[in-house]
């Protein structure tokens, strides 16, 4: 899959970009099934013209840029996104800069600025989707600006048990640890990737040693609950299952205001430093809470682990 990064202002088009295609426009976090749809309608119907599909996202997020703080971490961070897009068969992805200049473009700017300079046949967006200077522009908007020299198409709304399927939806679910919930929206298994680094190396001294995830690069993502999960843990080819930890660790660090995330691997030993480990959340086990002592903290770890095997159906020493 090719990518393009657009500034503006730019002058397009750039060099390599397809003359001609089908194009799914939207911010497109967590690239849910209500996502899906919209970008497999631009991939059929790019199949069925005989043109490349692309997607044109945005980043970094719209809402974080407008002052929206709830937005400031991602569901799917951009190399997540790509990744996801490139599985579902997009030729091309333009990733636009999102900045406040930019957000001032008037609808029929980013029409003429953008759409018609990428020679776009057909232009795939939700029902929602909104673009142009505080959010003015609407299908309908854009189906006036078109004025034929492209097709638009919109995609009606995702719905599942009669509510529409939306980012919001998945982050409240998150932030409940309900990780099935979440997982259904998505379509997948919500997971959080980053670099195993030094901890206070303290699990190794209570017999459950913990491969700590790089804070800066897990903050990109938006954290479930603080608590305990089942976890699949996946890194170069190798899979295991595990015991997942987020929260500020209070039987220790009583100050600490900022969730860390640290996973403790099944019938594993070994040296995790500067891997790029793939946690997926599979199940939510409990809340996390502070222990009256190190002892107390031990066993009801011990505790914890023995309901991950159970509830995965693992035995001691058996990596599915």
């Amino acid at each position: 899959m090719q990518v393009f990064h657009i500034q503006y202002p730019t002058r397009l088009p750039l060099e390599g970009m397809p003359s001609s295609q089908v194009m799914a426009i939207g911010e497109f976090d967590g690239v849910h099934l209500g996502h899906r749809e919209v970008i497999s309608r631009a991939v059929q119907t790019g199949a069925s013209l005989d043109l490349p599909a692309s997607v044109m996202t945005f980043d970094p997020h719209p809402r974080a840029v407008l002052g929206h703080d709830n937005y400031t971490q991602s569901l799917t961070p951009l190399a997540k996104k790509l990744e996801l897009f490139e599985q579902m068969g997009v030729h091309c992805t333009y990733i636009v800069e999102f900045h406040p200049e930019f957000a001032k473009l008037t609808p029929a700017e980013f029409v003429e600025q953008f759409l018609m300079p990428l020679g776009v046949s057909s232009v795939i967006v939700g029902f929602d989707f909104r673009f142009g200077h505080r959010g003015s522009g609407t299908p309908d908007t854009l189906c006036e600006l078109s004025r034929g020299r492209f097709a638009v198409e919109v995609v009606r709304p995702f719905l599942m048990d009669g509510e529409k399927v939306s980012s919001t939806r998945i982050r409240e679910h998150l932030k409940a640890g309900q990780m099935e919930e979440a997982g259904t929206l998505l379509g997948r298994r919500y997971t959080v990737r980053g670099l195993v680094v030094e901890g206070d190396k303290r699990g190794r001294t209570i017999g459950f040693p913990t491969a700590n995830i790089d804070p800066a690069e897990s903050e990109a993502y938006v954290m479930p609950a603080n608590g305990v999960y089942a976890v699949r843990v996946i890194w170069e080819g190798n899979v295991y299952y595990g015991a997942a930890n987020i929260g500020v660790k209070p039987t220790f660090s009583g100050d600490r205001k900022l969730p860390v995330l640290e996973v403790h691997l099944l019938d594993y030993e070994g040296d995790l430093y500067g891997r790029s480990l793939e946690v997926e959340f599979l199940y939510f086990i409990r809340s996390e809470r502070k222990f009256s002592s190190v002892d107390e903290l031990i066993m009801q770890i011990g505790t914890d682990v023995k309901d991950i095997r159970t509830k995965l159906s693992i035995l001691p020493h058996k990596n599915l």
